[in-house]
């Protein structure tokens, strides 16, 4: 059992984001009208302003027109308080990107760039970001999205060789130490923005699958509103499914129409008989809309009863929302991380 000091850090620590994140989405309030949407005591909200605002993560607007006693003392989130770096590292057709852009607390974009390069490893990465930090204001996390899979910071499969097994994330952890660092998966960043985007009335299972000209197929998956990225961040590795055939072999079946609509459909009933998703998205330069019918059919053929069917979605170009999805979880990334509803991602 824990201490009860440190049962009490907790709790403090868990009523400061309660307010902060209030705040956050109700735009404008009063220490009122704060209490009544916590549930917190007023004395306890009037503690929590007084120190966000000694901060500066919070603003004092002045006092609300008054009704006849004393005015109470209108409060903002500070938005512009702290900020994030987001960086998406990406190699297609032979040709080597990073996308960066910089966000405030509310996930508001600015900066967006798209560096090309002859080559992406870890220097590059390092001296991007110190740059960058440079030139922004209080960064106090960065997000980096990457074709592969990285566990607790270290790099494992990548499409961008240079990275494949380096430890990236301790790295910038070593060089900016009060910063948070958080890589992801690009599948399962782009699934986490997708999800956002559809705004179901209910947690429903999601699914993003791409199919990239001249790499290997990847998935993403939202089970039941919350992200699925496996024990060792390794969910979501599609091409490893048993289609049968080598991984060379498969390479070049995704070079021929036929061959890549019998992976396509595959891979297909594959998430549609272990998860059950609602909607289906489906990506990547290879992927036309007119081959949605298609694709359906093909799941059909394949014994997949028609009432679970899920919604099929043909979205070519996802980058926004994998630059959406980016940004969503590396601001998470600043919340407290024991709370009393757990973080999605």
């Amino acid at each position: 059992m824990l201490p009860t000091s440190h049962n009490t850090q907790q709790v403090k620590r868990i009523n400061v984001e309660l307010v902060k994140n209030t705040l956050r989405s109700m735009d404008v309030g009063t220490k009122a009208s704060i209490a009544n949407l916590t549930k917190l005591s007023v004395a306890t909200c009037g503690t929590i302003l007084n120190e966000l605002l000694q901060t500066g993560e919070i603003i004092d607007l002045g006092p609300d027109e008054s009704s006849g006693g004393r005015p109470a003392s209108r409060y903002q989130f500070n938005a512009d308080y702290a900020s994030v770096l987001c960086l998406i590292i990406r190699t297609e057709g032979g040709i080597h990107s990073i996308t960066h852009t910089h966000a405030n607390l509310n996930g508001e974009m600015t900066d967006e760039q798209t560096l090309i390069l002859d080559e992406i490893n870890v220097t590059v990465v390092e001296d991007l970001i110190a740059s960058l930090i440079e030139t922004h204001h209080n960064v106090q996390a960065i997000g980096i999205g990457i074709p592969g899979v990285a566990h607790d910071g270290v790099i494992g499969i990548c499409d961008v060789s240079e990275l494949a097994g380096q430890p990236l994330g301790p790295r910038l952890k070593e060089q900016f130490d009060d910063v948070e660092v958080v890589i992801g998966n690009d599948m399962n960043l782009t699934v986490y923005g997708l999800y956002n985007q559809q705004q179901f009335e209910e947690e429903k299972n999601f699914a993003v699958v791409t199919f990239p000209e001249n790499h290997f197929p990847g998935a993403g998956f939202i089970i039941d509103g919350r992200p699925l990225t496996g024990n060792t961040q390794f969910g979501g590795e599609v091409s490893f499914l048993p289609f049968g055939v080598s991984r060379e072999e498969q390479l070049r079946m995704l070079k021929t129409a036929e061959g890549l609509r019998e992976l396509v459909v595959q891979t297909l009933v594959s998430i549609i008989a272990i998860i059950n998703p609602a909607t289906i998205v489906v990506t990547g330069d290879t992927m036309d809309p007119v081959m949605r019918d298609g694709l359906t059919q093909g799941c059909l053929d394949r014994m997949i009863p028609l009432e679970h069917m899920p919604e099929l979605i043909i979205q070519r170009d996802t980058r926004r929302e994998y630059l959406t999805g980016v940004v969503a979880v590396t601001l998470e990334s600043l919340t407290y991380r024991i709370q009393l509803i757990e973080m999605q991602w």
